[in-house]
């Protein structure tokens, strides 16, 4: 590898590199794993080379798509299924004959966390403020310091918000 080629990698690793490893961990997945899935995903933006060129905002984005990718990937193979960390078996009395593992509810909670980094802050904020903290409009409206009528405005556009990019990563109504 020439000097170019070595300013390039450390270039790709020192703006990106770090975002990617939080993005990845707070999937959840393992923290080492997530080393090997950061690297990996630089190693193809490296090798594509092309998309090193778009504005940083599209890096960012094909990056994050790559190590959601590889994540996924892992998650469905068949090491990732058969590998018991602990040494407990599953509770066969679960209503799947026991079958799961979590991985569905999993990559469902990672699917939604991806959906919610898409709504603008203001939209978020009242959606999962409601659905997840479990708050009233009122007590949205008083925490936030706005009107009432804004944050049923906020949430109507929020879930719309929502249900599109839940409709563009394939979750069907």
């Amino acid at each position: 590898m020439g000097a170019e080629t070595d300013a390039l990698l450390r270039r790709i690793h020192d703006e990106y590199a770090d975002m990617l490893w939080r993005y990845v961990v707070r999937i959840p997945y393992d923290a080492e794993l997530a080393r090997d899935v950061v690297q990996e995903a630089l190693l193809r933006a490296w090798k594509d080379g092309s998309i090193l060129e778009k504005p940083d905002p599209v890096v960012r984005a094909w990056l994050v798509r790559v190590a959601r990718n590889l994540v996924l990937d892992d998650l469905r193979s068949a090491r990732h299924r058969r590998e018991v960390a602990d040494g407990v078996l599953p509770d066969r009395r679960q209503s799947d004959g026991g079958r799961s593992d979590g991985t569905q509810r999993l990559l469902d909670a990672w699917l939604v966390t991806d959906a919610l980094a898409t709504l603008t802050r203001e939209h978020r904020e009242v959606v999962v403020g409601a659905y997840y903290g479990g708050k009233t409009v009122a007590t949205l409206a008083e925490e936030l310091g706005i009107a009432p009528g804004t944050v049923k405005s906020r949430m109507h556009y929020g879930i719309r918000a929502l249900r599109l990019a839940l409709q563009e990563r394939g979750v069907t109504a």
